[in-house]
């Protein structure tokens, strides 16, 4: 994780609130879903405290991005509809999750399978689903009320 990483230029929840997505200021642009973000969470139930493996997230597979708070000028918190709201995605993690989407999401498979644990399908995306809330505009505060057409 690297902290110092330069702050996106946009953060977007979909209107179904399945998808963050986070563009940054070189063009790095990544479409990070909600249970991928959840199971990848900073948290601490989830990083565990001492730094040895994740914690395998389960039944996440119809989670929902609440909320999206900023967080100074370093990080955002996100808040699911299972209730966890721990853990802070700085500018790093959110590009290092968008970086690493395919690799780590293949890790979660392979956990996942190794443990005979079966993921549910993905329903269908929902009517309307297109990214409609921004979380922060290019120059990093909220807008008005932070929707946008």
């Amino acid at each position: 994780m690297n902290a110092s990483s330069p702050a996106p230029s946009k953060i977007r929840l979909a209107r179904d609130r399945h998808t963050l997505s986070v563009a940054f200021p070189d063009g790095a642009a990544y479409d990070l879903p909600a249970e991928y973000l959840r199971v990848f969470s900073p948290s601490a139930e989830v990083r565990g405290h001492g730094g040895g493996e994740m914690m395998l997230v389960l039944g996440k597979e119809r989670v929902r991005i609440t909320d999206v708070q900023p967080v100074g000028r370093y990080a955002v918190k996100l808040v699911f509809d299972d209730g966890h709201d721990s853990g802070l995605y700085d500018w790093g993690l959110l590009r290092e999750l968008g970086e690493r989407q395919d690799v780590n999401w293949r890790y979660y498979l392979d956990r996942l399978a190794a443990a005979g644990i079966d993921r549910n399908p993905e329903r269908p995306p929902e009517a309307g689903g297109t990214p409609a809330y921004d979380v922060l505009s290019a120059s990093g505060r909220n807008g008005n009320d932070g929707r946008s057409e």
